[in-house]
């Protein structure tokens, strides 16, 4: 397994492993809420450090991340931002997964110049929704509870202006839909990608956790993507 690094980005300490060398172009890996941690991304950037230099995230309030004492969608962001900057990259891919999809392509409306390619996976624009109040698992956690009680509060409610800004992306996106058995609704995804100009659509029947389940499919689609624009 390779080894954790930790640095300072903005007063919080955030965890990431990497994978490649380090002079390949950059593939920045976000997971989902409750994700991170060895062995959410570990297959498919193994598969992806032949050509890349690939970075898996532990959002803050995740893995070995440091818990903070409040969580925001745009705190997520602005921590990818800063975490770029303390490690010298000034354009990437990045790849999401559901919340980390989100954060992704936030990150890529609002900062497009440090962006080559964008992949979505499972996520699309966000609409109000019924709440379900999370069940909390039994054990002691890889993750702060409370981000996900927050998070899933913002993701119920999501800031329309969220809309607008995913409307708006410029860079070449992929958006990875896990199809019917996924309980994301697949027609959010549909919409995004006929919102972007850019924009391509990949439907793996995977349900919701696409690049765990179908590893194989999810990387080969990602590669391809990747390798005509990184």
């Amino acid at each position: 397994m390779n080894d954790y690094e930790q640095v300072d980005v903005g007063g919080v300490r955030l965890a990431y492993r990497a994978w490649g060398e380090p002079e390949a172009p950059a593939v920045v890996l976000l997971h989902g809420i409750g994700g991170g941690g060895p062995g959410d991304w570990d297959t498919v950037a193994e598969q992806l450090a032949d050509r890349w230099r690939v970075y898996a995230v532990d959002q803050r309030g995740h893995g070995r991340s440091e818990r903070t004492s409040a969580y925001a969608i745009d705190q997520l962001v602005a921590d990818v931002a800063g975490l770029l900057d303390v490690l010298g990259l000034k354009r990437v891919a990045v790849v999401g997964h559901s919340l980390g999809g989100v954060v992704a392509y936030l990150f890529a409306a609002r900062f497009p110049e440090r962006v080559e390619a964008l992949v979505v996976e499972d996520a699309g624009l966000m609409y109000p929704r019924t709440p379900v109040p999370p069940q909390r698992p039994a054990g002691e956690l890889s993750f702060d509870w409370d981000a996900v009680l927050a998070l899933r509060s913002q993701i119920d409610e999501p800031d329309p202006r969220w809309r607008d800004e995913a409307r708006a992306i410029t860079v070449p996106t992929l958006l990875i839909s896990g199809g019917p058995t996924s309980y994301v609704r697949q027609e959010t995804i549909t919409e995004l990608a006929q919102a972007l100009p850019h924009s391509e659509l990949a439907v793996i029947d995977a349900g919701h956790m696409v690049h765990q389940d179908r590893p194989a499919e999810f990387t080969a689609a990602v590669r391809r993507f990747l390798t005509s624009r990184t």
